[in-house]
């Protein structure tokens, strides 16, 4: 197949199976599921927001359902099969790629990022190399250690008259965690456990130095394989967003050797191609022919599938926004509201907390999309995933308040 045309339905059916939220759960309950999961989509983001969950541990309950988060503790901190870097935002990113992120620390080592703020952070750091050395000689000595561990003993003190005033030892962690010089050796909850580098990942790390070519190239495929179906500004903004040095020119190329198949959605954005990976063209043929099982599961606000907000807009005509800097009284919907995804729509959304201390998970409201109409196979799923969400979470009860219609309440 040299090019196709496609239903906005199944583009969107593409996207969601992409992102493992096609069919049933898988039944086993092991790391490698997690592992799975995370080479399909190749990154989980990491927030440390807790109103329902952490977004790690929802994304991938979304996928998993009942699911052990020691899992991927294990995954990231023990196996080495995972590490903390930075993809599209902070997140746990697959040891395997190792390769395409080592491109970026190499370049922000260099100062050679674009950014003025990460060039003043560069330019901070030079005229704080004794600083620079004393925090990894520190740790070749004595790692891991937390951040608070470390003496303030910059010369020069970053200057900052907002938020991020008197974090300087934390500054320059970041930069050093930036450039790959160090990395997380394990968590306590938002406590991160700071090593060298090298012994962090295991000794069968794939080797970094990859041409800009090659560091493109492998990127694009696996951006596009975990998108299910892209255009270039949606490969721009996923997994290494911003940071695929030469995809104006390598991406013809993948079109040429039959990689990257073009072609158009009917009805989206004709002025420029839509792009699948050759190996999904068997899944397109058994979407097309109805071969395609939907699920419904909530989604964090953070999930991949939807974290482009212009993306999500165009393909299920949902506007969404994170209202948790949104005055209380301003708010639409609420302070962290789950998107529900049903089938291969996103028909509303939740919001809802989790009370650790009496272990109750709370939902306030279930929004629902003006078209949507509530049957007995909306109200059922929707009622049994808050159900399942509020046992993931730990619930002794999950309650509704009286906002609540009646047919989500389980």
């Amino acid at each position: 197949m040299n090019s196709f045309e496609i239903s906005p339905t199944t583009a969107r059916r593409l996207a969601i199976t992409a992102q493992r939220l096609a069919g049933s759960p898988p039944s086993a309950n092991t790391p490698d599921t997690i592992l799975d999961v995370l080479q399909q989509i190749r990154c989980l983001q990491l927030d440390p927001i807790r109103a329902v969950e952490r977004t790690q541990y929802l994304v991938l309950w979304s996928r998993l359902g009942q699911y052990e988060r020691d899992h991927l503790h294990q995954l990231a901190y023990e196996d080495g099969a995972l590490f903390e870097y930075w993809a599209h935002a902070a997140s746990i990113v697959l040891t395997e790629d190792y390769p395409l992120h080592e491109y970026h620390m190499r370049g922000y080592g260099r100062g050679q990022t674009g950014s003025a703020w990460s060039r003043r952070l560069f330019k901070w750091v030079q005229d704080n190399e004794a600083f620079r050395q004393y925090i990894l000689r520190e740790l070749d000595q004595r790692g891991p250690l937390l951040t608070q561990q470390f003496e303030d003993q910059s010369k020069v003190p970053w200057e900052s008259s907002g938020w991020s005033s008197g974090r300087t030892v934390a500054y320059m962690l970041d930069y050093l965690w930036t450039t790959g010089e160090i990395l997380v050796a394990r968590r306590d909850g938002l406590k991160r456990w700071w090593d060298l580098s090298h012994r962090v990942l295991p000794a069968e790390t794939p080797a970094g130095g990859w041409s800009p070519t090659a560091v493109t190239r492998d990127a694009i495929l696996k951006a596009i394989r975990a998108l299910g179906i892209g255009r270039v500004r949606d490969i721009k903004q996923h997994f290494i967003e911003g940071r695929y040095p030469e995809l104006d020119t390598v991406l013809p190329e993948l079109v040429a050797s039959g990689q990257l198949v073009p072609g158009t959605v009917r009805g989206w954005d004709e002025t420029e191609p839509w792009y699948l990976h050759r190996d999904d063209l068997p899944l397109l043929a058994d979407i097309e022919a109805g071969d395609w099982q939907g699920r419904t599961t909530l989604l964090s606000p953070f999930d991949n599938l939807i974290r482009n907000r212009d993306r999500t807009e165009l393909m299920w005509d949902f506007y969404y926004r994170i209202e948790i800097y949104v005055p209380k009284a301003k708010r639409q919907y609420g302070y962290y509201v789950l998107p529900i995804l049903h089938g291969d729509k996103l028909v509303g959304r939740v919001d809802s907390r989790m009370d650790r201390k009496k272990k109750v998970y709370n939902v306030a409201q279930v929004y629902l999309e003006p078209e949507v109409v509530v049957d007995e196979a909306l109200s059922t799923a929707v009622s049994g995933t808050l159900a399942d969400l509020g046992q993931f979470l730990g619930a002794k009860k999950v309650t509704y308040d009286k906002a609540v219609p009646r047919p989500f309440r389980a």
